[in-house]
């Protein structure tokens, strides 16, 4: 049975300013009961969509990480912008840590491998400095060669943490302005705080439940699983094993029952003009039925 931290998770790599910010604003959850206000509970709901579905699942992930749809220019940045309001980290970084995944998935430079243990996919590996991501820069940029390239990128980021405290001011200050102290910090709580842990736990959970619990369509050379949970949460990523099996596709629920309101957000979006050449699901797939089993692919590269 393997240990519960990667070899390179030792007490030098530990990264205390990360993990004190997350225990602060985990910590500041707390004030969600007694800060609640109906505008702050529509505010929640409203940004949970916009930051958690257009930015981190549609923006960081599909467009930026794989690559599965064009945009106009104006709409990229939207999209990039949206995903730093996540607060995980800036573009060029997540999309570099992702890709590296793909690349050296369920292996010890998998940085959130479930191989060692639930807790450390979901959560640990965030408070331990990667050797290839944290520290070599030059791999980053190898990683995400594209974005590191981009002034636009390079600027959300270096300035990603200033953005997030500037959203936080702007949230409280809007609230005050309208209606006082109280209802500030509710809009704070509620659509900043509450928000952006529910965020960050939904996205976790693909790297930890989506490769540990669900079904498996396809026999890929990991442990991805769809789960329809993680899925709900996520805007359609909880079909992680549809994903790993066709990674460029732009459509990750595969079966009718599926749902993946990231896609489905894509297509609109096509109509609309701001999104072109979206990338299909692979022929290789569409000529197999899933039903039952697994069905035997090789998963290409991201």
């Amino acid at each position: 049975m393997l240990t519960t931290f990667p070899r390179y998770a030792t007490r030098e790599r530990f990264n205390i300013k990360s993990f004190a910010a997350y225990v602060l604003i985990h910590c500041s959850v707390l004030l969600a009961p007694f800060t609640f206000s109906v505008t702050g509970l529509v505010l929640f709901l409203v940004l949970h969509f916009i930051v958690g579905c257009m930015g981190v699942t549609m923006g960081y992930h599909r467009l930026l990480a794989h690559r599965s749809f064009k945009t106009q220019p104006w709409v990229r940045y939207t999209l990039a912008l949206l995903g730093v309001l996540a607060f995980q980290r800036g573009p060029i970084w997540w999309v570099a840590t992702h890709r590296l995944h793909h690349s050296q998935v369920d292996k010890e430079l998998d940085p959130h491998t479930p191989a060692y243990s639930f807790i450390w996919s979901h959560l640990l590996w965030v408070f331990f400095k990667h050797p290839q991501l944290d520290e070599s820069i030059e791999t980053v940029h190898r990683l995400a060669r594209d974005l590191a390239e981009e002034p636009g990128m390079q600027f959300l980021e270096k300035y990603y943490t200033a953005i997030n405290i500037g959203f936080m001011v702007v949230l409280f200050t809007v609230g005050y302005c309208i209606n006082g102290y109280p209802f500030g910090l509710s809009l704070l709580i509620w659509g900043g705080v509450l928000r952006l842990v529910v965020s960050l736990h939904a996205t976790w959970f693909v790297n930890s439940a989506a490769h540990i619990w669900g079904y498996r369509s396809y026999k890929t050379e990991d442990t991805s699983r769809n789960n329809w949970w993680v899925a709900l949460l996520t805007f359609g990523e909880g079909w992680h094993n549809n994903h790993h099996a066709d990674q460029r596709a732009a459509r990750n629920g595969h079966r009718w029952f599926e749902i993946d309101m990231t896609y489905y957000l894509i297509l609109l979006m096509h109509r609309l003009g701001w999104v072109m050449e979206i990338v299909p699901v692979s022929e290789r797939l569409k000529k197999t039925e899933v039903r039952s089993g697994l069905i035997a692919l090789n998963p290409s590269n991201p």
